[in-house]
């Protein structure tokens, strides 16, 4: 009982970590029809600049979030202007792109750290908090899921309660019936791919103290973020939460009881099965031809 309770515990809190990259990859999804398959390189990119400010240079680990997201912000509002604009009526021209991106980022990351061995950030938060004398929960975890949280509350906030929100909502929904009632999208394309740039800036300096950080790490990122992707739903947010959480679960508790290796396999495996059996995933519409 001791083992999946805390199985659960940790399945949840790395449920928070798939949900942040997740969700930025349905939004740009959404509103700009671009399958970024650099978007594991911007993780990656997080958990570096808190390994180089942080753990190199003693910067402060909430500055140096802050740092991280912007950095990545930055990448990704670049990539919209010179990479995916230009591509916007040839999806392959711009999942093409995406790959170039993909090895550059891989590229810079090895300048920047070498490519020894996988680089560690010790975690800011010590201790443990003990529940029921048994269950033991990191500070350092308990930090990232209250930041996930307070993360995806705000984004949910902002997507329901603001124009800019609502304008966002409307692009991914019909483009040309948006662009007709006076939306700006290029600008809705630039807040999409800084939404998504930023949370997944936030997700790779959350998990930095938690994983080895190393220029390949985006790729099992980016398998995680399609698995949850399809199962929740293409171009559903809520589906991406949904099915970050449940995923991570299944995937928590396989590694613990047969290895992490099986765990990515069985993952693939229930992806095929939804695809199968419910297209559209658990939060997703069928889209009429």
């Amino acid at each position: 009982m001791e083992l999946i309770l805390q199985s659960i515990v940790n399945g949840l809190i790395q449920g928070g970590f798939f949900a942040l990259f997740a969700v930025g990859l349905v939004l740009i999804f959404g509103v700009m029809s671009v399958v970024n398959f650099a978007h594991g390189e911007l993780v990656m990119i997080g958990a570096y600049t808190i390994w180089l400010l942080h753990a190199q240079n003693g910067l402060a680990f909430i500055p140096a979030i802050g740092v991280a997201i912007i950095v990545v912000t930055i990448i990704g509002l670049l990539m919209e202007r010179f990479l995916f604009r230009p591509t916007r009526d040839d999806p392959l021209a711009g999942l093409i792109c995406s790959i170039g991106v993909l090895f550059i980022l891989q590229v810079v990351a090895t300048l920047i750290g070498g490519d020894g061995p996988s680089k560690q950030v010790p975690p800011p938060f010590h201790g443990t908090m003990v529940v029921f004398d048994s269950l033991r929960i990191p500070y350092q975890r308990i930090f990232s899921l209250v930041v996930s949280i307070v993360a995806l509350s705000t984004l949910w906030y902002f997507l329901t309660r603001t124009k800019l929100g609502w304008a966002l909502r409307a692009v991914a929904l019909d483009r040309e019936a948006a662009a007709l009632q006076g939306i700006n999208i290029n600008r809705i394309s630039m807040i999409a791919i800084g939404v998504g740039g930023a949370l997944a800036g936030l997700a790779g300096a959350l998990m930095a103290p938690l994983t080895n950080i190393n220029p390949h790490m985006g790729h099992n990122v980016i398998i995680t973020a399609f698995i949850v992707t399809i199962v929740g739903g293409v171009g559903s947010l809520s589906g991406a939460v949904i099915a970050a959480v449940l995923y991570a679960l299944f995937h928590t508790f396989v590694t613990v009881y047969f290895g992490g290796t099986l765990a990515t396999i069985c993952g693939l495996i229930l992806m095929v099965v939804v695809l199968i059996v419910k297209p559209t995933g658990i939060m997703g519409v069928r889209v009429s031809e």
